[in-house]
């Protein structure tokens, strides 16, 4: 998974790419085939938005769905984990929709089949 980080009007803090990356990283134990993911922060300069001043916007490309995620916080890493949380929701339930749950039990197979 290729991750892409655009800063506009912000600056980031020194582990934010750390940080974004190893919790991306670990969405692939979902199995959704995600190719890139791109995280946009955006840094509201108006001070009336103080507690929602950094905005994170996290979409995913590739061949499984398009995902997207959004969350505005007091500070880019406060809205990047509101911002996981539903991306990472979102994977969950496709990942659960793709499951088999057509199992075959010992009570559905025919006898011959047991042996």
């Amino acid at each position: 998974m290729k991750i892409v980080i655009h800063a506009r009007h912000a600056e980031l803090a020194e582990d934010f790419r750390e940080i974004a990356h190893e919790k991306l990283m670990s969405m692939e134990r979902f199995n959704v085939t995600i190719d890139r993911v791109e995280v946009e922060i955006l840094h509201e300069q108006n001070p009336r938005q103080g507690k929602h001043s950094h905005r994170v916007i996290l979409t995913s490309h590739g061949a499984g769905p398009l995902m997207r995620a959004e969350a505005a916080e007091f500070n880019d890493l406060a809205a990047f984990d509101e911002a996981i949380k539903s991306f990472e929701l979102q994977i969950r339930k496709h990942h659960e929709k793709s499951k088999s749950h057509d199992r075959e039990t010992l009570r559905n197979k025919p006898l011959a089949d047991i042996d």
